[in-house]
């Protein structure tokens, strides 16, 4: 086993919580009647399902060579999260099915690529690479969401799942990175699994977005008016892609180095009542 550095003591406690979601009356336009902003959200909502369900197994592969039990603890919490992340966002599928949208063939093309074709290809310490990758960028993604209440017009089931996401998202950041340096602290390494996971997590989900957007007969003038009215709430923008990119390809980067996001995510369970 290679050599890491010292984990934080400090980490949060990992604890899966299972808030309940009617989204019956969700409108198609649920992001504060934005027809952009509500399909980019449903389009990154289409591929955390399956994909956190592979972050699930590309830590799990790894689990009988955790000898910390910190650590081991952190692990079980971070798969009780993303199980419960899974199966929040996949109900929400029905009720876009009921609005009309058909994705069950992109969703079908989607995790057959990326699950049973790239997965099966990579070696099981590069999707345990991608997996910390894409945590990072969940995280950062999650952090904005706490710090500017960018769901603040979303209808409120919406704001509420997304919350709660961002706030375990926040807890459990650390988790596949610090797995990652127990394994393989490699920075090539490292640096491989963020170029897979930002063109795999950005490809599809403009595929995704561009997607629904058509279902929804959205143009381009529309389009550019829409976005250029959503600002810094741009998902797409230089707050998750560029900032994450920069602070991971840090060679001394850690998860944990960002805390204003730990403050935030407990600030939000105790007004929601998470705890």
């Amino acid at each position: 086993m290679h050599a890491s550095p010292v984990r934080s003591s400090s980490a949060p406690e990992i604890r899966p919580r299972s808030p309940r979601f009617d989204f019956d009356d969700v409108p198609r336009r649920w992001f504060g009647g934005s027809l952009l902003g509500s399909h980019m959200v449903n389009g990154v909502n289409l591929l955390f399902p399956a994909g956190e369900r592979f972050f699930v197994r590309s830590v799990r592969h790894y689990m009988d060579r955790i000898d910390d039990p910190e650590l081991k603890e952190q692990i079980r919490g971070f798969f009780g999260q993303e199980g419960r992340h899974a199966n929040a966002h996949e109900k929400y599928f029905e009720t876009l099915e009921k609005q009309g949208f058909r994705f069950r063939s992109f969703l079908a093309f989607y995790e057959w690529f990326t699950f049973h074709v790239l997965e099966r290809l990579a070696p099981p310490a590069l999707r345990l690479s991608t997996t910390a990758a894409c945590e990072h960028f969940t995280a950062t993604m999650a952090k904005n969401a706490l710090e500017d209440d960018i769901f603040a017009p979303a209808h409120p089931a919406m704001r509420a799942l997304l919350m709660w996401h961002s706030v375990e998202e926040v807890e459990h950041k650390s988790v596949a990175f610090d797995v990652l340096r127990e394994i393989d602290p490699s920075y090539a390494l490292r640096v491989a699994g963020l170029a897979l996971s930002g063109a795999l997590l950005g490809g599809f989900w403009i595929a995704a977005t561009a997607m629904f957007l058509r279902q929804d007969g959205a143009s381009l003038r529309q389009l550019r008016d829409e976005l250029k009215a959503l600002g810094d709430r741009n998902p797409f923008g230089e707050r998750v892609y560029g900032a994450a990119i920069r602070s991971y390809l840090r060679r001394t980067f850690h998860p944990s180095d960002e805390t204003r996001d730990g403050e935030l995510a407990r600030a939000y369970v105790e007004e929601a009542g998470l705890a």
